[in-house]
């Protein structure tokens, strides 16, 4: 297994594929919120969390090292900070989880992918914020301390997969320790081996499509899906109102 590199301006028809699977993953989770009987898409809900952190990590691998403050670089952070305070009300109001939405996450995730890909004494200082910070925010974090570091496993098992792609799989398991997984899991239940099993798999199953030649064109993910995250949580909510 090799890295798949791509030029900074080229699209890749496996990232965009990733980008759809992971929000469609994402509305199937979260349909629990509006419909509880639908309770059971949790376990495919487990894709979403990592492949969107792959979707960071293929970005920040794209970066020429050193060169991190970019018009790039300053606005993909600016749009996920802007939309995660613009989700935080909806989500607020639709999940009774207590966490922060995931935007705050990949924010935190990003800082410490930059981290790892430029090695700048700016990058590290960064990096070594955001992980203070997910430290210090770690309950009310969604995935937790663990998650902040996945984007950064992600950067790492692109570029030399043979050492690091098990990396990921690790701390996607562990950021979803919280949930009590691993104590029915122990207990052989099998809604926790499966829940558990795709979250940890789906790093793989996100590199081998990145890497993998599709021979298929795939409707880009552009810009618009910032606006999906809030949009699709405020239809919830007014769903959930309706019934």
């Amino acid at each position: 297994m090799t890295s798949y590199p791509i030029r900074p301006t080229e699209r890749h028809t496996g990232q965009d594929l990733i980008k759809w699977i992971a929000l469609i993953t994402m509305v199937l989770d979260h349909m629990r919120l509006a419909w509880p009987a639908t309770s059971d898409l949790f376990v495919l809900g487990r894709l979403s969390f990592p492949l969107f952190c792959l979707a960071v990590a293929i970005n920040v691998s794209r970066n020429q090292p050193g060169e991190l403050f970019t018009r790039s670089n300053g606005r993909y952070l600016a749009l996920l900070v802007l939309f995660a305070a613009l989700s935080e009300v909806p989500y607020r109001l639709v999940s009774t989880s207590g966490t922060f939405n995931v935007l705050v996450t990949l924010a935190l995730g990003l800082l410490v992918a930059w981290g790892v890909q430029h090695r700048t004494i700016e990058s590290l200082v960064l990096a070594g914020g955001a992980i203070l910070v997910a430290y210090l925010l770690s309950e009310p974090l969604m995935f937790g301390f663990y998650g902040v570091f996945v984007p950064a496993a992600l950067v790492l098992a692109i570029k030399r997969p043979e050492l690091f792609a098990l990396l990921p799989v690790a701390l996607c398991a562990a950021a979803n320790s919280r949930t009590g997984l691993f104590e029915q899991a122990a207990q052989l239940e099998p809604f926790a081996i499966l829940a558990l099993s795709t979250a940890a798999l789906a790093p793989l199953l996100g590199l081998a499509l990145f890497w993998a030649p599709l021979p298929f064109k795939v409707v880009p993910v552009k810009q618009w899906s910032y606006w999906f995250y809030p949009g699709h949580l405020v239809a919830l909510l007014g769903i959930r109102n309706l019934l």
